[in-house]
C-alpha cells in the first residue's frame, strides 16, 4: 500500500477517534433521552464550549477528509505518487490531529493556522498529481 493510501486510512481511523471524543461528552451532557431521540427539536440545555468544539471539529474533518481522499485518489489512479506527495499527506494527517486540541482548548490563531496546514497539503498533493 503506497503512503498515501495508508495515510487515508489512518485519517479516516482519526475521524472515527474524533467521533467518539465527541460523543461521549456530548451524550453525557445532553442525556440519552435527547441522543437516541430523533432530533426534532434543539436539546433542552446547551452543550458545553469544549463539547460544541469538538463536534465543530469533527464536522470539520468530515468535509476535508472527502477533499483529501479525492487528492489521495487522484495522486494513486494518475500514478504520480512521490515522496513529496506522501509529505503532503502526512502533513494533512498530523494537522488534523493537532486541529482537534487547537479547536478544543480555543488555541487562537493556531487554531485556523494548523486547519491552513493541512488544507495547504491537500492542495499541493492535487498539483502535483497535474503536474
Amino acid at each position: 500500500m503506497s503512503t498515501e493510501l495508508t495515510v487515508l486510512a489512518l485519517a479516516t481511523l482519526w475521524q472515527m477517534v474524533q467521533f467518539v471524543l465527541y460523543a461521549l461528552p456530548a451524550n453525557r451532557e445532553l442525556g440519552p433521552g435527547y441522543t437516541m431521540s430523533a432530533r426534532d427539536r434543539e436539546p433542552a440545555r446547551p452543550m458545553s464550549d469544549r463539547t460544541a468544539r469538538l463536534g465543530r471539529a469533527f464536522d470539520n474533518h468530515t468535509e476535508w477528509l472527502l477533499l483529501f481522499a479525492i487528492a489521495v485518489g487522484v495522486t494513486e489512479l494518475s500514478g504520480q505518487g512521490t515522496p513529496f506527495t506522501a509529505a503532503c499527506a502526512w502533513a494533512y494527517l498530523i494537522a488534523r490531529v493537532a486541529y482537534v486540541p487547537a479547536y478544543a482548548f480555543g488555541l487562537t490563531p493556531w487554531r485556523s493556522l494548523i486547519w491552513s496546514v493541512g488544507i495547504l497539503a491537500t492542495l499541493l498533493m492535487l498539483l502535483a498529481a497535474l503536474i
